[in-house]
């Protein structure tokens, strides 16, 4: 039988998280209990107006767009403002809506959390590239080596859609921590 495709948009800021949703698209469409085929169609973008302004839209479509925090540091919390005012703007542009999803700092703790637990407290986005060796069973010297495409993609290579579901329930438990630390 012939499954259903779906088709989702995503914008994303870096090439790393292109390669990942990629290779997640192939992963769902190669899993034979999938109820559905998947089409990702990603850009890297940082700017939301670009984007919408580069497709042809026909009716209300979803976007998601990736996002790094970076850090606390004034260049990184004006440019993370900037983008949810540009999805804003986006949104007024065309049938768009746009969703937000962000790392907090990056997105290698998405990747870690692929692997491992990853509780304890960085105050910048270089103190990850332990976590990442300890996880991928690597030797990266810094967080560039680990963007390599080929380095990347061998760690993409380590992992299933079951490592998917763990990345979503630790990171589930990171939002719960928190959430209750603020109460």
């Amino acid at each position: 039988m012939r499954k259903i495709q779906i088709k989702y948009y995503f914008s994303v800021e870096g090439e790393t998280e292109k390669w990942y949703l990629e290779w997640l698209q192939r992963q769902i469409n190669s899993c034979c209990i999938a109820s559905y085929r998947v089409l990702f169609d990603v850009k890297v973008e940082k700017d939301p107006v670009k984007r919408v302004k580069g497709m042809t839209v026909l009716a209300k479509t979803d976007i998601w767009h990736f996002s790094d925090y970076e850090s606390l540091e004034p260049e990184h919390v004006k440019q993370f403002q900037s983008t949810i005012t540009r999805m804003e703007q986006a949104q007024r542009l065309k049938q768009v809506k746009y969703l937000f999803g962000y790392s907090n700092l990056t997105f290698d703790l998405w990747m870690i959390l692929h692997k491992k637990n990853c509780n304890d407290a960085k105050s910048h986005r270089r103190q990850y590239i332990s976590d990442i060796n300890q996880a991928y069973n690597e030797k990266f010297e810094d967080m560039h080596q680990f963007k390599h495409e080929d380095n990347f993609r061998r760690c993409l290579n380590q992992l299933t859609l079951e490592n998917v579901n763990d990345a979503i329930s630790r990171a589930k438990r990171i939002m719960d921590t928190l959430s209750q630390h603020e109460t």
